[in-house]
C-alpha cells in the first residue's frame, strides 16, 4: 500500500495529461447483472464492469491487463495465445483454457456444451465491454460456480460512416494489424472488422499469430422488433513452451521446457495449437406491446482443433449449436414496480477427438477415438419487485439438465461411457435497499451454485476416461455496498462472499505433464472484493480538463476442507493458483487539447503452486504506462498516436503458472520489461 501511495505523489505533481474514465461513470453504467437494464449502481449482486475507455490505459493488443484491474477477476495468460479465466479461484480447475465460466458474446451463449470457452479466438478490438458476475450464476445461466462473462461488441458504440486502420509496433517482435469499416443508419448498423496480431514472444518458442474477421449488423429495426447478425472467423496459431521447474526458472525464464524423464523438449516436440473457428448467431428483439417482450438468440459454431504435445497430438472436431430465448414482463405503479423474466437455454455438440503418438510433433499410429456427444439445458424464471422506499427483492431459480455420450471406437474393443444429470435445483435470493437519496445501495444476496465436470475434465489428455469425476456444488452468501459520495467524486464499490463448495474439482498432472483431475474433497472460500475511484478535478473545458485515480483490492482466504489424498491431508491448506492478496490502481490524466496519460499498478502477493503449499511462487509488482495524442485533420480525418510501456521495474514473474504439476514443473515466465506505439488513422463521412 505505501508503494501505491508513492506512486502517486510521484505522478501527480507531474502530469498534465488527462482522460476522463469510465469509472467516473460506473454507477450510471446500465449492465445485464441478474436484472437486465438496470443501473450497476442498483444491481443486487457482485458485478464488475469495464469499458473501451478502461482499456485505453493499456496496449491494445490484449485484455488481460484491463480485465486484471477487476477485484476477484484474474485473467492469466501461461504464454502468449493460452488465456484462463479466474474468478474467484476457478482455475482450480483449468490448465489450459476458460472452464467453470459462462460467458456470453452479445447475448449469444459462446462456452461450448462441453464447458469450454475458446476467449483467444476474441481479438481486442471484437471486445466494447465486459461484465463479470462473480460467484453462482446459475438461477439465470445455468450450470457453473465461477461466474458469468458478459461480452459485448462495439456495433453501438462505434460511429457509423467511419473507416479506419490501425497499426501497433513493439517488443519481442509484437505487431499488430487492425481495419474496421462502419456503414448504415441508426436502424441498419453493419459493421466489418479485420486484425492481424504477431509475436515472437519473450520465451524461446512461444510465437504467436492469429488473424480475426468478423461482421455484424442489425438487419431489421421497426419500432417493434430489431434482427441482429454476428459471424466470426478466427485462424489461430501459437507455441506452448511448456513449464520450468525454479532451477530452470532462476537459470533462464525465457527458456522453454528442455527434454526431461524419457520426455522430449518443447520445441523439439514441436508443442504447439492450431486452431480455426467459425461462428454465426442471430438474435431477435420482439417488443409484444408496453409490457412484454422477448429476446430469442441462436448460434452455429464449429472448432477445428489440433494439439501437438510433448506425449502426442491431439486432433478436435467440435461442431456445436444452441440458443437462448427469455420472456420478459414489468409492469407496476407510481409506488411498486415488478418484472418477470424466464426462459430457456440449449445446446447440443457432436464432438470428435483423436489422439496420435508423436513424432516429432507430427501424428502417427493413432492412439484413441472418440466420439463425444455432450448436451446441456436449463429453463429458469426470475422475479424482481422495487418497492417505495428504495427496497427490492430479486428471487429466481433454474433447473439443470444434461447428458454425455463418449463412444471410444480405438482401441478395440468399442467403450461406451454415459453421464447425466437431471433436474438439478440452482435458486438464488437477494434484498438491496438504496439510501441518502439513491446514493448510496445495501445489498445480500444467496445462491445455490452446481458445476458438472467439462468434457475436457472427463476426457483430460492423459486419454483416460475418468469414470469417477462428480459435480461439485455449493451455496454462496454475500453481502455488498455501492455508493457515488462526496458530490459524485467518489464512487466505492465492496463486498464480502462465503462460498462453501464440496465434490470440489482439482486439477492435477502426471509426470510428462498430461493433466487429469480429481474430486478434492470441499473448499471453504472466504472473500473480500474492492474497489475505488476518485475525481481529483473534472473541467472539461479547461486546458487540464481531468484527473482522477483508482484502485481495486482482492482478499482471498480460499483453503481445502476434508481433502486426504493417499494419506496426505490437505485441510487447512490454501488452495494452489490463488493469491492471498491482490492490488491494482492508477492514475488518469486528460488535457483539453487530445493528450492522455494512464499510469497503472498491479501487485500479487505470493502464490502457492501445489495442494500442500510446499512451493510459492513469489509476490511481484508491475507498473504501466500509456500516453495517447489524438488529433484531427480537417473535418474528415483523425489521427490517434499511442505509445507506452509495460512492467516497468522488469519483474521476472508468472502470469499463469501450472498448478500441481509432477516433477515441480510450475513457471510460465511473462515477458520482462516491454514497449509499445501504435498510431491509427480513422476517416469519417
Amino acid at each position: 500500500m505505501r508503494l501505491i501511495t508513492f506512486l502517486l505523489c510521484c505522478v501527480l505533481p507531474l502530469a498534465s495529461i488527462a482522460q476522463r474514465d469510465t469509472a467516473i461513470h460506473l454507477s450510471e453504467v446500465q449492465v445485464t447483472g441478474f436484472t437486465a437494464d438496470k443501473k450497476l449502481m442498483n444491481q443486487s449482486s457482485a458485478v464488475s464492469y469495464i469499458g473501451r475507455q478502461a482499456f485505453d490505459r493499456y496496449a491494445a493488443t490484449s485484455l488481460v491487463s484491463a480485465v486484471n484491474s477487476m477485484p476477484g477477476v484474474r485473467m492469466e495468460e501461461r504464454s502468449p495465445g493460452s488465456y484462463r479465466i479466474n474468478v474467484r479461484g476457478s482455475t482450480l480447475r483449468s490448465p489450459f483454457g476458460v472452464r467453470n465460466v459462462k460467458v456470453y458474446y452479445n447475448g449469444i451463449p459462446y462456452t461450448d456444451p462441453g464447458g469450454n470457452t475458446y476467449l483467444n479466438q476474441l481479438s481486442f478490438d471484437n471486445i466494447a465491454s465486459v461484465e463479470v458476475i462473480k460467484g453462482p450464476g446459475g438461477s439465470l445461466y445455468g450450470a457453473g460456480d465461477g461466474g458469468v462473462l458478459l461480452l459485448r461488441s462495439p456495433l453501438w458504440t462505434d460511429s457509423m460512416h467511419t473507416a479506419s486502420v490501425g497499426f501497433t509496433g513493439g517488443s519481442y517482435g509484437l505487431r499488430q494489424f487492425t481495419a474496421a469499416l462502419n456503414w448504415g443508419e441508426d436502424g441498419h448498423r453493419n459493421t466489418l472488422r479485420y486484425s492481424d496480431l504477431q509475436s515472437d514472444g519473450y520465451r524461446d518458442h512461444s510465437a504467436l499469430h492469429r488473424q480475426v474477421l468478423n461482421y455484424e449488423g442489425v438487419l431489421k429495426q421497426t419500432g417493434k422488433q430489431q434482427l441482429a447478425f454476428f459471424t466470426h472467423y478466427a485462424n489461430l496459431f501459437y507455441e506452448t513452451p511448456g513449464a520450468l521447474t525454479l532451477k530452470e526458472y532462476h537459470a533462464n525464464p525465457r527458456a522453454a521446457r528442455p527434454a526431461a524423464g524419457g520426455n522430449p523438449s518443447a520445441v523439439d516436440a514441436k508443442a504447439a495449437i492450431h486452431q480455426q473457428t467459425f461462428f454465426a448467431g442471430l438474435t431477435n428483439t420482439y417488443y409484444i406491446n408496453n409490457h412484454w417482450d422477448n429476446v430469442t438468440a441462436i448460434y452455429g459454431a464449429f472448432t477445428n482443433f489440433s494439439n501437438p504435445a510433448i506425449r502426442n497430438v491431439e486432433d478436435r472436431l467440435e461442431p456445436h449449436f444452441g440458443g437462448r430465448s427469455v420472456m420478459r414482463y414489468h409492469n407496476g405503479n407510481g409506488y411498486t414496480q415488478y418484472s418477470i423474466a424466464g426462459g430457456v437455454e440449449a445446446q447440443q455438440g457432436f464432438f470428435g477427438d483423436r489422439v496420435y503418438k508423436t513424432k516429432s510433433g507430427v501424428s502417427d499410429s493413432i492412439q484413441t477415438d472418440d466420439e463425444i456427444n455432450n448436451f446441456t439445458a436449463n429453463v429458469f424464471l426470475q422475479g424482481d419487485v422495487n418497492f417505495a422506499h428504495g427496497w427490492s427483492i430479486t428471487a429466481g431459480a433454474s433447473l439443470n439438465y444434461g447428458h454425455l455420450f463418449i463412444t471410444r471406437r480405438t482401441p478395440v474393443p468399442v467403450f461406451s461411457f454415459k453421464s447425466s444429470y437431471n433436474g438439478v435445483f440452482a435458486p438464488r435470493v437477494a434484498i438491496a435497499k438504496q439510501l441518502l437519496a439513491d446514493k448510496l445501495v445495501i445489498y445480500g444476496n444467496v445462491s445455490r451454485g452446481f458445476s458438472p465436470p467439462a468434457t475436457q475434465e472427463i476426457l483430460p489428455s492423459t486419454s483416460v476416461i475418468n469414470t469417477n469425476l462428480q459435480p461439485e456444488e455449493g451455496v454462496d452468501y454475500e453481502l455488498g455496498t455501492r455508493g457515488r459520495l462526496l458530490r459524485g467524486k467518489l464512487y466505492y464499490d465492496v463486498n464480502a462472499f462465503i462460498f462453501n463448495l464440496s465434490q470440489s474439482i482439482s486439477q492435477r498432472r502426471d509426470s510428462s505433464g498430461a493433466d487429469y483431475y480429481v474430486n478434492a474433497g470441499g473448499t471453504r472460500q472466504h472473500g473480500l472484493e474492492a474497489y475505488l475511484s476518485y475525481d481529483i478535478f473534472d473541467r472539461p473545458m479547461s486546458s487540464f480538463a481531468y484527473a482522477g485515480v483508482w484502485g481495486s483490492f482482492t482478499g482471498s482466504d480460499f483453503t481445502y476442507r476434508g481433502y486426504k489424498v493417499v494419506g496426505s491431508d490437505f485441510t487447512g491448506r490454501q488452495l494452489p493458483g490463488v493469491p492471498k492478496e491482490s492490488w491494482s490502481a492508477g492514475v488518469d490524466m486528460r488535457l483539453r487539447a487530445g493528450v492522455q496519460l494512464h499510469v497503472t499498478y498491479t501487485s500479487n502477493s505470493k502464490v502457492p503452486m501445489n495442494d500442500a503449499n510446499s512451493e510459492y511462487a513469489k509476490a511481484y509488482h508491475l507498473l504501466g504506462l500509456r500516453l495517447q495524442y489524438t488529433v484531427a485533420a480537417g473535418r474528415h480525418l483523425q489521427f490517434a498516436i499511442n505509445a507506452g510501456a509495460d512492467n516497468l521495474l522488469d519483474e521476472t514473474y508468472s502470469l499463469g503458472n501450472d498448478i500441481n504439476a509432477a516433477g515441480a514443473r510450475y513457471y510460465n515466465a511473462a515477458p520482462g520489461r516491454n514497449y509499445y506505439a501504435g498510431l491509427v488513422v480513422k476517416g469519417m463521412k
